[in-house]
């Protein structure tokens, strides 16, 4: 059986360990969940980094949206460099131009910098033509896209999220579904290709970041996804 990644959301490394305990498999590390997940203070990435085995991809975003101008640009490209040497496994951004589409530029500028790989945040989900924003993404560079199918959460985006995998080998590759993810979304992305989930929230006590991660919510989970996939490949087999 193939296995699905489950990444969790940290905030420093009590999470990390208590995600790594649960059986997650990739960390995505934020400073602050204000305004969506902010970047964390190169020092939290060499603590994390230090506390866990699991990979770490690191926030890289300042403000709210999806914006960024250049004297941000040359901010983002320190902290780049400053994760790496952290120790971090990866980076995790998205931006949009003026025109609300993908910024090829300052993407291009910040990830050849840094040689790291990385994920394509929620940017995709704001852009004002998915579709076309679809078509530039298998040449970006990135490895995985967190996405909702829908700038309002996985709730309203599911559908959306299905049909792309279904129909798109490519993005079904990519798709890392996240966003308000709940455990009944799990058997209809896994059908549709999905194989990377990715949840925050739901792995804390009351669903509060002020809380921390609770392993054993992270391994029921981990339990969850894997069960389901087996079931869904062995139908596959079958039929």
């Amino acid at each position: 059986m193939s296995r699905a990644l489950l990444e969790v959301i940290a905030l420093h490394a009590a999470d990390a360990e208590r995600a790594e305990a649960g059986g997650a498999d990739r960390l995505e590390l934020v400073g602050t969940m204000d305004s969506g997940g902010l970047a964390p203070e190169p020092e939290t990435v060499e603590r994390t980094c230090a506390a866990t085995s699991l990979p770490v991809r690191a926030m890289l975003r300042l403000r709210e949206g999806f914006g960024t101008d250049g004297g941000e640009v040359v901010r983002l490209r320190g902290l780049a460099s400053a994760y790496a040497r952290a120790g971090a496994a990866g980076l995790v951004l998205g931006f949009l131009n003026a025109h609300t589409e993908i910024d090829r530029g300052v993407i291009s500028e910040i990830t050849n910098d840094a040689g790291l790989p990385w994920t394509l945040h929620r940017a995709v989900d704001s852009c004002i033509q998915p579709d076309r924003a679809w078509q530039v993404i298998p040449h970006l560079g990135c490895d995985q896209v967190l996405t909702a199918g829908s700038a309002r959460g996985v709730e309203e985006g599911l559908d959306d999220l299905i049909a792309r995998a279904t129909s798109d080998p490519v993005a079904a590759q990519l798709i890392m579904a996240g966003g308000g993810l709940h455990a009944d979304h799990v058997p209809w992305l896994l059908r549709a290709g999905v194989r990377a989930f990715h949840v925050g929230s739901s792995v804390r006590p009351t669903g509060s970041f002020k809380a921390y991660v609770d392993s054993d919510l992270v391994a029921m989970w981990r339990k969850l996804i894997d069960a389901t996939l087996r079931r869904v490949e062995s139908a596959q087999t079958e039929s």
